[in-house]
């Protein structure tokens, strides 16, 4: 996969491989999926983007490239179903990136926070982004990632060696 994906990356592309896989209503990763995300960003991946699941799932930063192991939903079309109620799948996440043209790493992955209600997309409440970046935080510390609110609202991901005292 990765070969077919570098076969056309020209310099400052980033590369990305976008993939379905992962479940759809846990936060576990299995590990066969980091080991084969790990094998994709030392091939020469970008980044890892992971679809599937219906809520976010983990995220690592590994060797400077981010593995979004699942974004959850942005838009769909699932409000009302019930019985995986503490996943808490009204809430949503919009992950913008900033990466290094030059190595492909990464300079800033931040989240806005949404909520969904009657089928519209609103920003998520102060209670709402406290609880995705506890949630966030908490599945990703085996990964080293703490997640911070910005002043803005929105939620940055900081690899935790590059936390200060300070916070």
């Amino acid at each position: 996969m990765a070969a077919q994906v570098l076969a056309d990356k020209r310099p400052g592309d980033i590369a990305i491989v976008s993939m379905h896989w992962g479940s759809n209503w846990g936060y576990a990763t299995a590990p066969g999926d980091v080991a084969f995300a790990h094998r994709l960003i030392d091939a020469g991946i970008d980044m890892v983007h992971g679809h599937s699941s219906h809520h976010p799932r983990p995220i690592e930063i590994y060797r400077g490239k981010p593995i979004l192991y699942g974004c959850g939903d942005v838009v769909d079309d699932y409000e009302g179903i019930g019985g995986h109620e503490s996943f808490r799948s009204e809430l949503r996440l919009l992950y913008l990136t900033v990466t290094d043209p030059a190595s492909g790493n990464l300079i800033s992955l931040q989240m806005l926070p949404l909520r969904v209600s009657r089928m519209r997309l609103q920003r998520a409440s102060q209670t709402d982004t406290e609880w995705l970046r506890n949630t966030i935080e908490r599945i990703s510390r085996r990964f080293g990632i703490r997640v911070v609110t910005r002043p803005d609202n929105l939620l940055e991901v900081v690899p935790a060696a590059n936390l200060t005292s300070k916070e």
